[in-house]
């Protein structure tokens, strides 16, 4: 990740970063193939919509781990719904076979981190800047 890069938009300056992991329903092994390369697209297609940055995006068989930077006034909880959400009904649309053996492509749930953070240093700078604002 490069280093302290600082995000803003325009109330706040921000630099969250999350490392997200989630599976399919019954830890089926079907991102594979055509439908490995369709759900990085997919992924990638959300994320640049909800405006936040791709990081790195790495797929198993069995689940998804994805390094994600997001706007916190979006939140990764709304980000990782987008997601979830268009990937499942897309992909089941496009892969019937996924849809005759899940009745959905993902669980409910998923793992959440944050990843890294600003170091003192920079929260130090901005804090400073704050006084000739």
């Amino acid at each position: 990740m490069g280093g302290a890069t600082l995000r803003s938009n325009a109330n706040v300056v921000f630099r969250c970063a999350y490392h997200v992991v989630w599976c399919p329903k019954y830890r089926r092994k079907v991102l594979v193939g055509r439908v490995e390369d369709r759900l990085k697209e997919l992924i990638a297609e959300v994320v640049d919509e909800k405006q936040g940055w791709l990081i790195e995006l790495e797929t198993m068989p069995d689940h998804v781990h994805l390094l994600v930077e997001v706007d916190p006034q979006f939140g990764i909880h709304r980000m990782v719904k987008a997601i979830k959400g268009r990937s499942s009904r897309l992909l089941r649309q496009e892969f019937p076979t996924l849809r005759s053996r899940l009745p959905t492509l993902w669980t409910n749930s998923y793992f959440v981190a944050t990843v890294g953070g600003a170091p003192l240093s920079v929260i130090k700078a901005y804090v400073e800047n704050q006084k000739a604002a």
